[in-house]
């Protein structure tokens, strides 16, 4: 089933809430405190978030006190080292969200691993399934022949049993195996229909199993292909990362 993806509200309001505890907002940090989300979602959220509470700082004075005029190569350094302090901060961040980002893209992966390893799994059940059904149907198919030829063999043995009948005498004792001859052809196609009516309901099933291994391989392949999706929105955004560093 498809996640439902968080709301910038979300991820800010966890983001605010982890600083007021004392830590970091980082996307893996973020995702655990909202318990959903994908990283690469989070991540656009928490840059919009750090830019709108971001404070620009206010520049050191440019304005040399007489007072430290001799010392002007020192306040010099001390002014690029403050002015850079920012720009230092935003690299540091984009690395650690790279790190989260690229440790989200393992999960991914991991996860899609599995996902193919259990599709592999229920495609080699379907696969027997159907070569069950195939079996079942051959066998309901020999079984309706020897049915055939049992129901030809029974009638051919009522024919000649009225006809010996007719030219021997004692009817009664020949009446008595006539009954028992034809009770043991009913007992045969009785038996016979049992088991072609155990096929049929072994076929039945069968194809039910089938049914329900290629609805579970379809619902597999949905979560394998998200999986591959997200995975590749998460390479896009490394490459962005990379790029602005």
């Amino acid at each position: 089933m498809a996640r439902q993806e968080v709301t910038y509200e979300e991820v800010a309001a966890a983001a605010i809430s982890l600083q007021e505890d004392g830590t970091r907002a980082s996307i893996d940090a973020v995702r655990a405190a909202l318990g959903a989300g994908s990283p690469n979602v989070i991540h656009q959220h928490l840059l919009e978030w750090r830019a709108s509470e971001a404070t620009p700082p206010a520049p050191p004075s440019a304005e040399i006190p007489p007072s430290v005029a001799s010392a002007l190569g020192n306040w010099a350094q001390q002014f690029a080292h403050e002015a850079g302090a920012g720009v230092r901060e935003a690299l540091a961040q984009s690395e650690s969200d790279m790190a989260d980002l690229l440790a989200s893209s393992q999960q991914l992966e991991a996860e899609r691993d599995e996902l193919r390893a259990q599709l592999t799994g229920m495609t080699i059940a379907r696969d027997q399934a159907l070569a069950t059904v195939t079996e079942r149907d051959e066998d309901i198919q020999r079984l309706t022949m020897e049915l055939r030829n049992a129901r030809l063999v029974a009638t051919d043995a009522l024919v000649g049993k009225a006809k010996d009948q007719l030219a021997i005498e004692g009817k009664n004792e020949q009446l008595v195996d006539l009954r028992a001859q034809i009770e043991r052809n009913v007992a045969s196609q009785a038996t016979v229909s049992d088991a072609r009516l155990t096929a049929e309901m072994e076929l039945i099933g069968a194809v039910t199993a089938r049914d329900n291994f290629e609805a579970d391989i379809k619902e597999l392949r949905a979560r394998f292909d998200a999986s591959n999706a997200e995975r590749s929105a998460l390479r896009a955004e490394l490459e962005v990362l990379r790029s602005r560093q």
